[in-house]
């Protein structure tokens, strides 16, 4: 015989109603958890919505479950993704096995702070104890808290108890470390109990002397797992061996989440493979990676004196330290490796004569203070501004002012730096590194570093990769608390920063170490031959360049041509416009050194939003990668264009000269920009004009490519803006670096699109972003049938020898593969294997 009754659930909290399957997680959507609602909240304090006990808290605080006298078991859940929280912003207000009344304050959270670091605040109310429920027929889809919102339908079943067969012996699986980042809260474990569930067998999961039901959301909640704990699981039952076997490697991939891969074997006497205990993501500033120690970097504060007696002594103090700096930075320049490094120090003299700081500074000192404080004030004052002003470029130029503000401070205060007593393979770890400090490492010691600030466009950035070191950035502030000396490896190309590795892992980084070297040492003297596939297949590999040193080293590395001649570098970082003259030559002469024989792309003044020119009045703009850059800014102020188109044609008879258009999105662009072309070629008696292209870096140029087409003589494919705008990503933002991955099926897509529409006009593509510098990407791209990659100087022999290993008409059945993929991690697991074949040519 079987009764039923109805339990009334009230609203958790206030907010407005959104039903399950509007939730964008698909877990929660799909109701596999359990049925029930969600409520975007508007109050910031979690109620019971039934009387009964607290049968599971999580310790992070996001998540509490509560048992009814009748069974009923109900998950509440604040926000998604919330348990990467680490319990900040909530604050449990009972614990568990403590009896609640409905209605009673269960959680208070703070609304702001989860807003700003999670994914989303929706609140979700699950019955996960199997029993349907009833809306409440709210004539509102606003709620308030304690209001009646879902009726739950009890059963009650008078029947003879289904008991479990004891006598079936229970069989174990091998123990497992768990690798999901956050172990088994709701979603992976409620993807795992349904899968238990589909089993017969009683199975239960087991972590140390704990156990619970596998096929219970609540038992394995309340196991209150963490990432890297070790489990195992018991089953008893005819089909023991298979719920085992299934249920180990569906704990091995994550339940449904992204991990990194686990090795587990189901035989009860292989133990797992360890894993790492932790991992800390940033953003890449130098590829490669390193095993090494954590070593701490703090600056020491200054002791300032504010006001001084003698205006003028103080001035002549300011003058001197200004001089001593100057001197310091004129032999940091004349020792730089490089032309890009010299003129990182070269722009630190720039600033050291800047007017408007030294006017602050000579201000202060006729007002009584002291040299050191008034020096100290005006940069400080000025980085602040930069700093504020919402744009990449000038955040990381603040990092540059206050490294000439330290060196001018400690010059007139006679403060010595005291030389760093590093251990050998030292991985330093700083809230920021200057460039001063940066290119004053002792490489024989330092293996990589990792700092809070900075970004991948950074000097800072600029000078590691000069060095060869890899390094981070962008890291969170729990790097800043690892102990000195903790063994770690520095993962760059993945932007991780693995604590305490398992010593396979670092086995394999020095092994894997040795063989690249060895290969980019063939690659080198490799690096005069074509760019051919195994099946005759020519691809042009270009050179990325920003200076004629560029240029130089390009053409010597075997370069076949200049796919990006980034024009701006002539524009930056000054105080006036280059003159026509000063362009001219430095065109000329990089078109000399490319040679009749070969392409020099150069790509028009990509400036403004995030790159503002300090001679171009600009306002000041909340979003700048959306707003006035590239073409959009040359267009409105056409004399800019009209001056560089002037000085770029001045080279045409010297190389094949082409010209490139950034940030393209409308045809009416590439018309107005064509007739200004046309228009100064006329002026200077040129009848032949240089090929024209534009950069794919905007969806709608992809996707308007057949449009684009015959109006162009060729695309090049910027992929770092592409994957930025496509997937909605900040490429340098701490959180989603790691996702605005250029591998992913939709930036493919593009790239597709934009490779047909050309080829079906007679025009090349090529490929400028950093995807066409990835050796694991290669093979898509020229599946694809992209026909030039232009790439990053020192990588064009390993790129060109990469080109040579592979099989054309396989890269076309791979690519095509690939875009049927739903996620860049798909796609990088689908290229893997053919780094193989790399592999085995170093041995």
């Amino acid at each position: 015989m079987v009764t039923s009754q109805q339990l009334e659930l009230l609203a958790p909290l206030s907010g407005v109603l959104m039903a399950l399957e509007n939730v964008p997680d698909p877990v929660f959507a799909s109701r596999l958890i359990g049925d029930g609602l969600c409520i975007d909240p508007t109050s910031q304090v979690l109620c019971a919505p039934l009387a009964g006990v607290i049968s599971n808290l999580q310790h992070t605080g996001h998540a509490v479950s509560i048992t009814g006298d009748n069974g009923v078991q109900v998950l509440l859940h604040i926000g998604l993704d919330t348990v990467s929280l680490g319990g900040k912003g909530f604050t449990p207000l009972v614990e568990e096995g403590q009896q609640v009344t409905a209605g009673q304050a269960l959680i208070e959270f703070d609304a702001d702070f989860i807003a700003l670091h999670a994914r989303s605040l929706l609140t979700l109310m699950l019955v996960v104890s199997g029993e349907s429920i009833a809306p409440r027929g709210l004539v509102s889809e606003l709620v308030e808290s304690g209001e009646p919102v879902l009726c739950v339908q009890l059963a009650q079943v008078e029947a003879e108890a289904v008991t479990e067969d004891l006598a079936t012996a229970a069989q174990r699986s091998a123990p497992q470390d768990l690798p999901n980042a956050n172990g088994l809260h709701a979603r992976p474990a409620a993807v795992f109990a349904q899968a238990a569930k589909g089993f017969a067998s009683s199975i239960h999961l087991h972590k140390q002397d704990e156990s619970a039901n596998a096929k219970s959301l609540i038992a394995i909640m309340a196991l209150q797992t963490v990432h890297g704990d070790s489990v195992y699981l018991s089953a008893a039952g005819a089909d023991a061996d298979q719920a085992l076997k299934v249920l180990s490697e569906l704990l091995a991939s994550g339940c449904g989440e992204t991990v990194r891969a686990v090795t587990v074997e189901p035989s009860p006497v292989v133990t797992s493979e360890p894993v790492a205990t932790d991992v800390l993501r940033g953003v890449c500033a130098s590829p490669g990676s390193a095993f090494g120690h954590v070593v701490q970097l703090n600056e020491r504060a200054l002791h300032i004196t504010e006001f001084a007696s003698h205006a003028q002594t103080e001035s002549d103090h300011l003058k001197q330290g200004l001089a001593d700096a100057n001197a310091a930075l004129q032999m940091l320049c004349d020792n730089a490796a490089g032309k890009a490094q010299a003129e990182i120090f070269k722009a630190h003299q720039e600033l050291l004569q800047d007017p408007g700081l030294l006017e602050q500074a000579y201000a202060l000192i006729e007002q009584g203070k002291s040299a050191a404080f008034a020096w100290q004030s005006a940069t400080q004052a000025t980085s602040t501004l930069f700093k504020s002003l919402g744009s990449h470029l000038l955040a990381e130029r603040a990092l540059d002012l206050e490294d000439v503000g330290q060196r001018v401070l400690k010059l007139m205060l006679g403060v010595q730096d005291s030389a760093l007593e590093l251990p050998d393979h030292a991985i330093l770890i700083a809230e920021q590194l200057t460039p001063s400090q940066t290119a004053s490492l002792d490489t024989r010691k330092v293996a990589g570093f990792a700092t809070v600030g900075g970004g991948a466009t950074s000097h800072v950035a600029i000078l590691a990769r000069a060095l060869g070191l890899p390094a981070m950035c962008a890291m969170s502030h729990q790097v800043l608390a690892l102990a000195n000396g903790t063994p770690v490896v520095l993962d760059a190309d993945r932007a991780e920063l693995l604590l305490n590795p398992a010593p396979e892992r670092i086995q394999q980084l020095t092994l894997q170490r040795a063989r690249q070297h060895e290969r980019q040492q063939r690659d080198l003297q490799q690096a005069a031959l074509a760019a051919c596939t195994l099946d005759g297949r020519h691809v042009e590999v270009s050179a990325n360049i920003a200076s004629l040193a560029e240029a130089e080293q390009a053409v010597a590395l075997g370069a076949q041509g200049v796919g990006l001649l980034r024009s701006e570098f002539l524009y930056l970082e000054r105080n006036s416009a280059p003159s026509h003259e000063e362009q001219v030559s430095t065109y000329s002469a990089i078109a000399r050194i490319v040679g009749a024989e070969h392409n020099l792309v150069v790509r028009t003044l990509d400036v403004g939003g995030d790159k503002p020119l300090a001679y171009v009045p600009m306002e000041h703009e909340a979003n700048p990668f959306l707003g006035m850059r590239g073409i959009r800014l040359c267009l409105e102020r056409p004399q800019l264009l009209r001056e560089q188109f002037s000085a770029i044609l001045a080279s045409a008879d010297l190389t094949r000269l082409h010209i490139m258009l950034p940030m393209v999105t409308q045809l009416s662009e590439l018309r107005l920009a064509r007739q200004l072309l046309e228009e100064q070629a006329q002026a200077l008696g040129i009848t032949t004009l240089p090929k024209l292209g534009i950069m794919i870096e905007v969806p709608a140029a992809a996707l308007m490519a057949d449009l684009f087409a015959p109006l162009v003589d060729f695309f090049s494919i910027g992929t770092n803006d592409l994957t930025q705008y496509t997937l909605a990503m900040d490429r340098d933002h701490p959180r989603l670096a790691s996702q605005a991955d250029s591998l992913h099926p939709a930036v493919l897509r593009l790239i597709a699109t934009t490779v047909k529409a050309a080829h079906a006009h007679g025009k090349w593509v090529g490929v400028c972003g950093a995807l066409a510098s990835e050796t694991l990407a290669v093979p898509v791209l020229l599946g694809l049938g992209v026909d030039e990659l232009s790439v990053s100087v020192p990588l064009i022999p390993t790129i060109k020898a990469r080109v040579r290993e592979l099989d054309f008409s396989a890269c076309q059945t791979l690519a095509q593969h690939v875009l049927g993929l739903e996620s860049a991690e798909q796609v990088r697991a689908a290229l893997q294997p053919l780094v193989q074949p790399m592999t085995a040519l170093e041995y």
